[in-house]
C-alpha cells in the first residue's frame, strides 16, 4: 500500500507544471532606442506569456552599435539561452555571430534584417525588397509627373535596408523620377540625425522633389520632423514636394493625420516577436519551419489614417 501511495505520488508530481520544459529565447534588436523595435518585444512578451514555458528576454544595444550587438550575442551563447531572434545591424558581424550561436548548440533565427547565406534557420519579416518597391510605387501614384528624390537608410550593413533601396529603385527606373547625387544617407538610426539629413538634402538640392525615408528615423523625433516640414509645408500641401515613409508606428500615423506626410507603407512589428518565439519553440521541439516567414505590409494614406489611429 505504501509502495503504491509513494508511486502515485512520484507520478503527480512529474504531471505538474514545474516539471515541464521551459525555456528562455532572446529578442536582440538592432537598437533599444528605436521604438521600432518596442512592438516586436511586445509581440515576443505577450507570446511567451501566452505559451507559459517561454521567457521573452529583449536586449540588444542603445543605439545602432553592431559591435556592442556582436558582445551581447556572444554573452547570451556563454549563458546558454535556449535560442536566438536577431535584427542583424551588420551582416559580416552578425554572420560570425550565427556561427558561434549555432556552434555552441543554440538556434537562431533573424527578424527584420536577415543575415542570408548565414546558419541562421529562418527569417521573420517584411519581405523588404518589397517594401521598397511599395515605397517607390507609392511614390509614383502620387506624383507621376516625377523630379528629383532622395532616399535616407539606416545602417550601411544593414541587409533589410539595402534591399529596401533596390526596391524603390527597382519602382522608379525608367519613370520621370531621378536620384540624386549623395542618395542614400545613412542615419545610423538615429532619428535626430535622419532629420538633419533631410534638412541637408534639402537645402543642398532646393528643387528636390521627394524624399523616401527606408525607415521611420526621422518621424521618430516628432518635434524635429515637424519643423523641418513647417519649413516646406506649402510645397507639400501644393504637391510640390513629397514625403513617403517607411513604417506605421503610431506617432508617424499621428504626423500623416496632421498634414505632415503624403504617405506610409507599415510593417508589423508586433506580429514578428510574436512568431518568433513560435518559431524558436517548434525549432526546440524538433519540428521542420518555414525558411522564409513574411508578415506582410499596410499602406497608409490621409484616407485611412483615422481609421489606423483607432
Amino acid at each position: 500500500m505504501r509502495r503504491a501511495l509513494l508511486a502515485a505520488a512520484v507520478l503527480t508530481v512529474m504531471a505538474t507544471p514545474a516539471f515541464a520544459q521551459n525555456y528562455k529565447f532572446v529578442i536582440v534588436p538592432k537598437a533599444m532606442n528605436n521604438p521600432f523595435f518596442d512592438f516586436a518585444r511586445d509581440g515576443c512578451q505577450k507570446r511567451a506569456k501566452e505559451l507559459g514555458n517561454v521567457e521573452c528576454i529583449y536586449k540588444g544595444p542603445v543605439e545602432h552599435e553592431p559591435a556592442t550587438q556582436a558582445q551581447i550575442i556572444q554573452d547570451f551563447i556563454t549563458q546558454k539561452v535556449d535560442g536566438l531572434a536577431i535584427s542583424v545591424a551588420d551582416v559580416a558581424a552578425m554572420t560570425k555571430s550565427i556561427e558561434a550561436a549555432t556552434a555552441a548548440g543554440i538556434p537562431v533565427i533573424t527578424f527584420d534584417s536577415d543575415a542570408p547565406g548565414s546558419k541562421r534557420i529562418a527569417y521573420i519579416g517584411t519581405d523588404n525588397r518589397e517594401f521598397g518597391v511599395a515605397l517607390g510605387k507609392q511614390l509614383l501614384k502620387l506624383r507621376p509627373g516625377g523630379g528629383k528624390y532622395a532616399l535616407i537608410s539606416g545602417g550601411p550593413g544593414a541587409e533589410n535596408l539595402a534591399e529596401r533601396v533596390d526596391g524603390v529603385r527597382e519602382a522608379l527606373k525608367g519613370s520621370k523620377w531621378t536620384e540624386v547625387g549623395g542618395s542614400p544617407t545613412f542615419c545610423n538610426d538615429d532619428p535626430a540625425l535622419a532629420v538633419q539629413q533631410m534638412t541637408d538634402l534639402r537645402t543642398a538640392t532646393p528643387d528636390l522633389a521627394a524624399i523616401i525615408p527606408v525607415g521611420g528615423w526621422p518621424m521618430f523625433a516628432p518635434e524635429g520632423f515637424k519643423a523641418f516640414v513647417s519649413k516646406s509645408k506649402k510645397d507639400l500641401d501644393a504637391g510640390k514636394f513629397t514625403l513617403v515613409a517607411a513604417d506605421t508606428l503610431r506617432m508617424q500615423l499621428e504626423l500623416l493625420n496632421e498634414g505632415y506626410a503624403n504617405s506610409l507603407i507599415g510593417q508589423r512589428p508586433f506580429e514578428m516577436g510574436g512568431k518568433a518565439m513560435d518559431t524558436l519553440l517548434a525549432i526546440k521541439k524538433g519540428q521542420k519551419v518555414p525558411e522564409i516567414i513574411h508578415t506582410g505590409l499596410d499602406v497608409v494614406t490621409k484616407d485611412n489614417v483615422a481609421a489606423m489611429l483607432k
